[in-house]
């Protein structure tokens, strides 16, 4: 064999030693990667840990104390769908996506509107529904005010809730006017029931809801929603496997038309309202 017969076979060999090697590498940390997943971490512990904040209709409690809504039947059927138990753990908005990156929770399941903000701290799956922003109005303080416009200015104040997709549509949509922040959606709704907001900004059916509820101090100033927002399951960053399944779930879901059938009855009726307070 002739010297460079003999180099060629020799850096031959190590490429192959080499790119088995990288097999091999790469094969484990498939490996590792699915192993640690929050998928199988789930289906070991034989529980889903759901994050959520409560937003009529999407989670409430219910009148046995028990937790109800369009997200809790959403939250049950994927854990049942994987064979495991659901925990619900209840969280506030503004605290709710440094819980799951500290591992309080597996997932978000409330209502949580896919933006490019979040989505630098959280990998959200497909939509599994859309969401509108709408306006609901006190009669006293804004008669007469029938479009975005007029209620953009510096003397209307807006109430909405802190940390919400309806907090950035309110700046975007009215920057002149003093929008008011609360942690809590029941002090953002008695601030328009005082008079001391002009109209509440906050995605559908709540506007609605207000209005039928309180005829005679509010009223929906516009005829339709201003926005269409898409709604996501939120998980922690570096987890394919999980997001795949989701995907996947929310594909299922959806060819049967279970997520709008459940959909339909939390927002287009009424039928649910004698379950709660």
């Amino acid at each position: 064999m002739t010297l460079w017969r003999t180099v060629t076979v020799g850096i031959t060999t190590a490429i192959l030693i080499m790119g088995l090697s990288s097999a091999v590498w790469a094969g484990d940390a498939r490996q590792n990667l699915s192993q640690d997943s929050t998928l199988e971490k789930v289906l070991k512990r034989e529980t889903l840990r759901v994050g959520f904040s409560t937003f009529k209709p999407w989670a409430m409690k219910g009148k046995n104390g028990e937790f109800i809504g369009f997200e809790i039947d959403v939250a049950k059927r994927l854990a049942s769908d994987m064979g495991v138990k659901v925990r619900f753990i209840p969280t506030k908005w503004d605290g709710i996506i440094p819980a799951l990156l500290t591992g309080k929770f597996d997932i978000i399941i409330g209502g949580m509107g896919i933006t490019p903000k979040r989505n630098l701290k959280v990998n959200f799956s497909d939509p599994y529904e859309f969401s509108g922003m709408s306006i609901v109005a006190n009669k006293d303080v804004a008669a007469g005010k029938s479009s975005l416009a007029d209620f953009n200015n510096a003397e209307t104040r807006v109430s909405v809730r802190l940390g919400t997709t309806a907090e950035k549509a309110a700046k975007n949509f009215l920057p002149k006017a003093k929008i008011l922040k609360f942690n809590d959606e029941a002090a953002s709704i008695q601030e328009l029931l005082n008079g001391k907001a002009a109209c509440l900004v906050a995605s559908n059916p709540l506007p609605e809801t207000l209005a039928k509820k309180y005829p005679g101090k509010l009223y929906l100033p516009l005829q339709a929603d201003f926005t269409s927002e898409p709604i996501g399951f939120a998980v922690r960053k570096g987890d394919p496997d999980f997001l795949n399944y989701l995907n996947n779930w929310i594909r299922v879901c959806n060819s049967e038309g279970w997520l709008e059938a459940r959909y339909n009855y939390w927002f287009k009726t009424e039928d649910w309202k004698s379950q709660v307070e």
